[in-house]
């Protein structure tokens, strides 16, 4: 324990970078940890979509209409902004957001959250993820 005393005299800045990144690196593990609680895997979506949960489609209109997971719903980041007026009647229910690689659609869950959305969920992964399944798509226009 001296010499552990000692050496933090000696080298106060090494110790200040030690103490820094074991800060960064709980932080990182917190909210990685957070984010896989409002995450699903393929499996669990399909599982979601059984009990009837609403599905969002993040991806743009043309990539939505050459294929998109079945009675998913396409919305912009601009109309998730909106959610709480445009889709007020599933606030208490199950909605599952999802884009290609599965990153804007955790922040997408992230502000559905705070405008009240109590289940909140991003496909792990994203339609990736799906295809990777080998998981059916639906092609068209708007479900």
């Amino acid at each position: 324990m001296d010499r552990l005393i000692e050496y933090t005299n000696h080298h106060p800045w090494l110790t200040l970078a030690l103490v820094l990144v074991s800060i960064g690196v709980v932080i990182y593990e917190m909210r990685s940890h957070a984010e896989t609680k409002v995450s699903v895997s393929p499996q669990d979506m399909v599982r979601l979509m059984n009990q009837g949960a609403l599905l969002i489609d993040m991806r743009p209109l043309e990539q939505y209409s050459a294929g998109h997971v079945g009675g998913a719903r396409q919305m912009s980041g601009e109309q998730i902004l909106k959610a709480a007026e445009t889709l007020k009647k599933y606030k208490e229910k199950t909605v599952v957001v999802y884009d290609d690689t599965g990153s804007l659609s955790a922040s997408a869950v992230r502000q559905l959250a705070s405008q009240g959305f109590t289940k909140a969920f991003n496909l792990r992964g994203g339609l990736s993820a799906w295809r990777t399944e080998n998981l059916p798509l639906t092609r068209g226009e708007k479900a």
